[in-house]
């Protein structure tokens, strides 16, 4: 598996190379504390998981759970669990792009999830749990469009890249149980046999990319 994360990294940093950093202003309608920063929003599944592996990158300054690209407003975890709203789980993820670059978050969402599986991500299985990217702005868009493309072409994957690409309208953050999820119940059994074992797998593919504090 690791093996497998470091030849798609390569491919990807290759591209986040062509690429260059994403310096555009971002057009996020949410508020943020934070006013030099950017912003993604990333749906990879379950946002237990991936929440845990953002907070970890060198320049991410804050990382929220929550929900975005449905239909119902203020929805709860209850109701985006029916599959009925429309709503992904989903991250928005505040960085500094002196620090980090979108082409860098992306090079993570792509390795920290499969990005091939309509719909489900591992035993988990409804539209709330897609791949999906909503953008920000124009810039944002045509990047993960030329990603798209040139994953698919480079075979990184068995099967091709099935992730959504919605515009950003609003996002709703999550009851204030979900946030920092893995951070507050790194014992509970889902974090210990599901979520840690992505972790550290992240941590050795991205070592050079973590915050001081979470290197091990």
């Amino acid at each position: 598996m690791i093996r497998s994360l470091l030849l798609s990294a390569a491919i990807l940093l290759s591209l986040s190379l062509q690429a260059g950093s994403i310096q555009s202003k971002n057009t996020a309608t949410t508020d943020s504390a934070y006013p030099h920063t950017l912003v993604a929003t990333f749906g990879t599944g379950c946002f237990w998981c991936t929440e845990a592996i953002f907070e970890e990158l060198e320049g991410v300054v804050k990382v929220t759970a929550g929900y975005s690209g449905g239909h119902v407003a203020n929805p709860t975890y209850k109701e985006v669990c029916t599959g009925t709203t429309g709503h992904a789980e989903c991250l928005n993820i505040e960085y500094d792009p002196t620090k980090i670059s979108f082409d860098e978050l992306l090079e993570v969402f792509w390795q920290t999830h499969d990005p091939t599986s309509l719909n489900k991500q591992g035993n988990d299985t409804g539209t709330q749990y897609r791949s999906v990217i909503f953008y920000h702005n124009n810039q944002q868009k045509k990047t993960v469009e030329k990603y798209i493309k040139e994953l698919n072409k480079s075979g990184a994957w068995k099967k091709p890249i099935v992730t959504s690409l919605e515009p950003f309208v609003i996002f709703y953050p999550a009851e204030a149980y979900h946030q920092e999820y893995y951070l507050k119940n790194g014992q509970q059994s889902y974090c210990h046999f599901v979520i840690r074992p992505e972790v550290e797998k992240f941590e050795k593919v991205f070592s050079s990319k973590l915050k001081k504090n979470a290197k091990k």
